[in-house]
């Protein structure tokens, strides 16, 4: 009979010692969703002998964010792959004088005057934006960041798609430029 008490001491000891009220957990950080808000617009059409007034292809957004620009695609019956973006000076995506469809908006932006194709993570001009990817049915929805440009950057511009992919260097393998010919152009409202 001695045991008993004995045991049960034991056994309340144990069961008692790992009933402790657990530590209050650290409350989780509140995570902040950032839901953009368009700041600026520019409709999407194909580049044309008249000024940029061929059929529309979407629209392609843009909103300043935490951390740059968002630029967020609603395109459609595009050539599917990578496409090269460009943010070009003027407002315009009518031909230039040789005949250039598009050529009127100018060449890619750069207010410090760098002459650098260093893409959109790199110290040269602010035209370059990330490439547009197009899926295979000829969409493209996906947003992209450009983290050193905002909407005041670029509105009163004009966004050119190219009908090749940007490897952001000084030796474009395409006669019309970087990312080849102008194919699509917007003015950026």
């Amino acid at each position: 009979m001695r045991r008993t008490p004995l045991a049960l001491a034991a056994l309340f000891y144990l069961n008692a010692s790992g009933c402790a009220a657990p530590e209050p957990a650290s409350p989780e950080p509140e995570s902040q969703v950032y839901a953009p808000v368009v700041q600026a617009v520019a409709v999407v059409r194909e580049t044309s002998m008249d000024g940029g007034r061929g059929k529309s292809f979407g629209a392609v957004s843009f909103s300043d964010g935490p951390y740059g620009l968002i630029i967020t695609p609603r395109l459609r019956r595009l050539d599917p792959g990578s496409h090269a973006v460009h943010v070009h000076e003027n407002p315009s995506c009518a031909p230039n004088d040789m005949g250039m469809p598009a050529g009127a908006a100018g060449d890619h932006y750069d207010p410090e005057g760098t002459g650098e194709h260093a893409g959109p993570y790199g110290d040269g001009h602010l035209g370059d934006l990330p490439n547009l990817l197009v899926e295979p049915s000829g969409v493209s929805y996906v947003p992209v960041l450009a983290p050193r440009v905002t909407v005041a950057d670029v509105k009163g511009r004009s966004l050119m798609i190219h009908a090749g992919a940007d490897r952001y260097d000084e030796y474009g393998e395409h006669m019309h430029g970087k990312g080849g010919m102008r194919m699509y152009c917007g003015i950026i409202r």
